[in-house]
């Protein structure tokens, strides 16, 4: 479900209580949702965005609903003679085109998706649809990209399908996927960090002897490399990484679930400590300090957001958690001086 959250003026980033879920399926269902917002808070149900809007084959440009599924555009492509079928199924890849816009997420090649985006139309929080690229409203596209759904509604995606095309043909392979120990109905507990290449062996040596030290049954091991991103504002980083997701057991009980969350932090903070990352769409165990040294332009985003939405009317799950993380420990740090 491609959801978002709006809220009327003057509630704090917290999400309300049987709030009613409205479905959107056009460009004015959502600039009606925006301004019944102002009264009354709810959520938006954008799944039903999810149609191709138009394909320019003399330009190679095609624009399409933002819920639109990867899998739907592959076999749109298909018929018109042009294969991408690297992007359907891809692990780590969210279901839907907008989904991983949003998210920056990585393409097939370990490029960014932002890099075969030519355009985005949006609704920003007063209700305004607008589109942007990189040279017209190239702020808002930088924000947009890799926003998380915090600076508008994205209503439409239009891509180079060339370029889409290339980054098909030049998937590459997966470094390493190592599966390890015996098929549980244990929950699988999943985490990916971002280490700079060099330092790859040392983090899964140093990963495998934390797992054993703590008795952990893990999975397994998926080593991927990501390109830089140019365009998201909250880009992963202007370097090369390398995605280290891990996969281990968590039984169904308080005490693992507590075990799992410090497992996971462990695991983050050995990464951060050989110069690694992590990907900001997991902010399950990232404290505030961990958050603006791998991002340290989180302030200015959240100024950007703040400035566009003063009033916090949009909203979403990732935005509220960000913004408890950033409130919260700056309170604590408050009474740490008083």
């Amino acid at each position: 479900m491609y959801a978002m959250l709006t809220l009327p003026a003057g509630y704090d980033p917290i999400p309300p209580r049987r709030a009613p879920t409205i479905r959107v399926r056009s460009a004015a269902d959502l600039r009606d949702a925006l301004r019944h917002a102002r009264e009354r808070p709810f959520t938006l149900d954008g799944s039903g965005l999810d149609r191709v809007l138009g394909f320019d084959a003399e330009r190679g440009r095609l624009e399409l609903q933002a819920a639109t599924p990867w899998s739907e555009l592959v076999r749109y492509l298909a018929q018109h003679g042009i294969a991408i079928d690297a992007y359907a199924g891809l692990r780590g890849l969210p279901a839907t085109v907008g989904q991983a816009v949003s998210q920056a997420a990585c393409g097939p090649d370990g490029g960014p998706i932002s890099a075969h985006v030519a355009a985005l139309a949006l609704f920003t929080p007063d209700g305004e649809l607008r589109r942007a690229d990189r040279d017209t409203n190239g702020d808002l596209f930088r924000l947009a990209v890799g926003g998380h759904g915090a600076i508008g509604l994205l209503y439409s995606v239009t891509l180079c399908v060339e370029s889409l095309r290339r980054g098909a043909a030049a998937a590459a392979p997966v470094e390493l996927s190592i599966a390890e120990g015996q098929s549980t109905a244990a929950p699988e507990c999943a985490l990916e960090c971002l280490v700079p290449p060099a330092a790859l062996q040392t983090y899964l040596r140093e990963l495998r002897s934390l797992l054993e030290e703590r008795r952990i049954a893990l999975h397994g091991i998926t080593v991927r490399r990501y390109q830089p991103d140019r365009d998201a504002c909250l880009r992963r980083a202007s370097q090369e990484w390398v995605g280290v997701e891990v996969r281990f057991g968590v039984r169904k009980t308080l005490g693992a679930s507590v075990a799992a969350a410090e497992v996971r932090r462990a695991l983050l903070g050995l990464a951060l400590a050989n110069g690694g990352s992590f990907p900001i769409r997991d902010l399950r165990d990232a404290t505030r300090g961990q958050l603006e040294a791998c991002y340290p332009m989180i302030a200015a985003f959240l100024a950007d957001k703040r400035r566009s939405d003063p009033a916090d009317r949009l909203q979403n799950a990732w935005y509220r958690r960000l913004a408890a993380i950033m409130r919260s420990q700056a309170c604590t740090v408050r009474w740490a001086k008083i």
